[in-house]
């Protein structure tokens, strides 16, 4: 390839100016401003707040558990359900593992926060059930008259959306270890 020399100047004169907006927009940043300190969500107390939220919607009769109550109530109104919370699927069992792939999907086609947690026993135990349980949905508060109804999160729940918009794109979502029960 053969360059001749106006290619030439035209480069430099281009990386010149490139150089020069540089500097002046580096110039332009005040870069003795003491940066804004961005506050971050402390993710390792993350299962104590699902725990908290868990049980906060239980005593509030909030939670539909297990597989097929879970996909039943989903398949009935899904705009009512806020999370659905996940264990880790237990090997050798394909066929609840199949149907647990189908909610999580559904949800997260549905714009309900999918949160897995590490044990379904500790979910079970959280929840007060002897069975063995390995999902659960947490239904929406509601605020307000029949005209005018709002969404109303607690503290817990806040937390809990925040944490799972901070994780929505990722392409593997955490696993939240749940305090043992």
């Amino acid at each position: 390839m053969v360059v001749d020399a106006s290619h030439l100047q035209h480069y430099n004169n281009s990386k010149v100016m490139s150089d020069i907006n540089l500097e002046q927009h580096l110039a332009s940043l005040n870069l003795n401003e003491k940066p804004t300190q961005v506050t971050q969500m402390d993710y390792t107390k993350i299962g104590r707040t699902v725990k908290s939220a868990l049980l906060k919607a239980q005593a509030e009769s909030r939670v539909i558990v297990g597989l097929s109550a879970a996909s039943q109530a989903l398949s009935k109104s899904s705009e009512g359900s806020l999370f659905c919370i996940m264990a880790v699927p237990q090997v050798g069992d394909s066929a609840t593992h199949m149907h647990e792939v189908l909610l999580e999907a559904f949800c997260y086609e549905n714009d309900i926060y999918v949160i897995k947690v590490d044990c379904p026993t500790k979910l079970s135990r959280i929840l007060g059930k002897t069975t063995v349980e390995s999902c659960c949905l947490v239904q929406k508060t509601w605020t307000g008259d029949d005209e005018s109804e709002d969404e109303h999160l607690n503290k817990h729940e806040e937390m809990l959306v925040d944490y799972c918009e901070a994780f929505w794109d990722a392409p593997q979502h955490p696993i939240v270890e749940l305090p043992v029960v």
